[in-house]
């Protein structure tokens, strides 16, 4: 292997499933196990397969779907966990069971409440028995940036002659700076005696916004492998971001001489798909995917654009596979033209979604003067990643304003294919949706948040809107998109309460590797 490649280990699937709210069924995950395959990715973590069925299966799905990036599954320091990862990854033609186990002095007095000479042992013991089971087998030692270098360096040994392939050093609560972290890998390099005869892996998280600085970090200090999400998804403030990892390495060869094998143009079609499924709206500011990321509006900064794109710009919205093209869709466009653009979009359809898509972007079309890209993205989104949604939205209805007191919702929804209807009341018209959503889908759930955005600009704008529900700690984003706002409101509501079904079926251990 070339010394100075970088190997790419997405986790999007596992660690950032973990985001409160951003549950995938199997086949979203499906989907984007093959989007990260066509980019590049080497290494995708697929899920934790002991979490629960719904989570073996997913993983066992990806397996079987995915024929060159190396499928990984997460497991405990235990034979149960090991042996279901090891069975949920072998349809893979490239597996890897990624087991971990808790190292700092933090971690092992208060959450395994085990001596550390028991934790070695378990290290021992666990990745053997890894090892008996693939060839691949990597070791994370959690809480490893806080970790005693003493006896890292110990289970990092006692890890490789196990077996281990790779050793993951994970700043798992993102407390590291990156001289701090960059050192703690270049001791590992220095002070293990077998450290070559396996990769060094990072994986940080950016509770202090430094995940992507410190995993740069700790590559120019000795690490070959980065272990990172889509868009930073992750648990609290997130993972380091594959899109700026992976984007820094390529405009800064100068003072980075490291490559990776993703296909970059493939970003921002991989950014909108996990947006898509998970809920989770990328920030207009975000590096590299966000909304902002190529526009400039300050008059000097549009000047200088104009006269030559490098004065603002350091790297192309090509690049990143971003389609600069607006205005060119209309209520007169064709099914070839709407199939080319949404292939320019990043979307692979087959033949009923896209002609699913089509009747929604003719609608769209006749209520609106002018079809942006943005519209057709979120009519995408709205209608491709609802495939087995047990809740369809049908009809709606909302009487409202000074003269309608209280404001009243008529819906129509189509429940497990049997079709209902209610009226119902409520302080506004949003909540009398609400509240007739609830009567024909009784549930206790708390609302934590209802937020709208619009999709492009002026008055014909769809409204794309965000929802978050809560229920017996379990939280999940709902997302719906429509020129209507009430409209996009009950579909963003019938979303989330169709991802709290799927919720309601795990019940996942603790499983923070990194």
């Amino acid at each position: 292997m070339d010394n100075n490649r970088v190997i790419i280990f997405d986790t999007t699937l596992r660690d950032g499933e973990q985001s409160p709210g951003a549950s995938m069924n199997l086949e979203e995950k499906v989907k984007i196990a093959l989007v990260l395959e066509e980019m590049g990715v080497d290494v995708i973590e697929a899920g934790f397969p002991i979490a629960s069925n719904g989570d073996f299966e997913a993983v066992h799905a990806v397996a079987k779907a995915v024929k060159n990036a190396t499928i990984a599954g997460l497991a405990r320091a235990t034979k149960g966990d090991i042996s279901r990862c090891a069975e949920a990854v072998k349809a893979a033609p490239r597996h890897r069971i990624h087991t971990f186990l808790s190292t700092s002095p933090l971690h092992m007095k208060h959450k395994l409440q085990m001596e550390p000479e028991a934790v070695l042992e378990k290290v021992k013991e666990s990745v053997t028995f890894a090892r008996s089971l693939v060839e691949d087998v990597e070791w994370s030692a959690e809480d490893g940036s806080r970790t005693e270098h003493d006896f890292l360096c110990r289970c990092v040994e006692a890890a490789i002659d196990a077996g281990a392939r790779t050793i993951n050093i994970p700043d798992t609560v993102g407390y590291a700076v990156p001289d701090e972290y960059a050192a703690l890998i270049a001791m590992l390099v220095n002070r293990v005696p077998n450290i070559d005869k396996a990769i060094l892996s990072v994986h940080c998280h950016n509770d202090l916004g430094l995940a992507v600085a410190n995993s740069l970090a700790a590559v120019g200090a000795g690490a070959r492998q980065i272990e990172c999400t889509v868009n930073g998804l992750g648990e609290r403030a997130g993972n380091a971001a594959m899109e700026e990892i992976v984007m820094a390495l390529r405009t800064r060869p100068d003072r980075m001489p490291f490559t990776t094998g993703i296909k970059t143009e493939h970003i921002t079609r991989a950014s909108r798909l996990v947006s898509g499924i998970t809920g989770f709206v990328v920030q207009p500011n975000k590096a590299i995917v966000g909304k902002n990321a190529f526009a400039h509006e300050s008059g000097i900064h549009q000047d200088g654009m104009l006269k030559c794109a490098q004065t603002y710009e350091i790297m192309t919205p090509e690049s990143v596979g971003l389609n600069r093209s607006t205005l060119v869709m209309g209520k007169h466009s064709g099914r070839a033209a709407f199939k080319s653009k949404l292939k320019d979009l990043g979307y692979e359809l087959g033949d009923n979604a896209i002609e699913d898509a089509f009747v929604r972007f003719k609608e769209l079309a006749d209520r609106k003067k002018d079809v942006f890209d943005e519209d057709i993205i979120a009519l995408v989104d709205e209608a491709v990643h609802r495939d087995n949604d047990r809740i369809r939205l049908k009809s709606l209805e909302v009487l409202c304003g000074t003269r309608h007191n209280p404001p009243k919702a008529e819906l129509e929804l189509e429940i497990d294919g049997e079709t209902r209807s209610v009226k119902a009341v409520g302080d506004g018209p949003v909540d009398a949706i609400f509240n007739a959503i609830k009567a024909l889908v009784p549930h206790e759930t708390r609302l934590q948040l209802y937020q709208v955005h619009a999709v492009t600009q002026g008055t014909d704008a769809q409204a794309e809107v965000t929802v978050r529900l809560e229920e017996d700690g379990k939280t999940v984003n709902g997302q719906g998109a429509d020129t209507d706002t009430m409209v996009a409101s009950a579909r963003a509501y019938v979303n989330a309460l169709n991802k709290l079904f799927v919720k309601r079926q795990k019940t996942a251990p603790d499983a923070r590797a990194g």
